[in-house]
């Protein structure tokens, strides 16, 4: 018995003097090709339909089918050429569309929105944006000139509802 002990305890010994060197070679870790470089998004085999979500924190609940993003939340959406950055994202998968809050500024074939809250209607493609409390929302519109519709191609000054300053004629 004392015998059994002995050996047991000796190929114990032996047997944690190799496996521990391949327990800590096994533990090193290589760096990943996000991890090389950063800049480059990874590349998705179906990238067509996918949307990439970044964010400090993310949340999924299978149950409701909600998966909520916070702190410096970054959309790409290469698809529909949509990029988006904003405090907080939520993408409800059932309705099929995203709301994003907090200093949210959407980047769309070279079409801005900015406001407070803004909800993308995935299926629709359409956008509906908030203000903050007693503010406005921002869009910019890149309008293409030289087309049909444009008077030949013409520039016109813009409205001004204010007519121009004239000098009064004294008798």
């Amino acid at each position: 018995m004392i015998l059994n002990n002995k050996i047991s305890k000796s190929l114990i010994l032996k047997g944690f003097v190799l496996i521990l060197p391949l327990a800590i070679i096994n533990s090193i870790t290589y760096p990943t090709a996000a991890q090389i470089n950063p800049s480059q998004p990874p590349r998705n085999r179906n990238s067509s339909g996918s949307l990439t979500v970044r964010s400090d924190i993310q949340e999924a609940d299978a149950r409701t089918g909600v998966v909520t993003a916070r702190g410096n939340v970054q959309i790409n959406y290469p698809a529909r050429q949509i990029q988006a950055t904003a405090a907080q994202a939520q993408y409800f998968s059932r309705e099929r569309r995203i709301v994003l809050s907090g200093d949210v500024f959407i980047l769309q074939e070279g079409n801005t929105i900015r406001g407070e809250t803004v909800t993308y209607l995935i299926d629709e493609g359409r956008f509906i944006a908030l203000p903050q409390l007693q503010g406005q929302v921002e869009s910019i519109y890149v309008v293409p000139t030289g087309q049909e519709g444009d008077i030949g191609g013409s520039v016109t000054a813009p409205f001004n509802p204010k007519p121009a300053f004239k000098t009064p004629i004294s008798p």
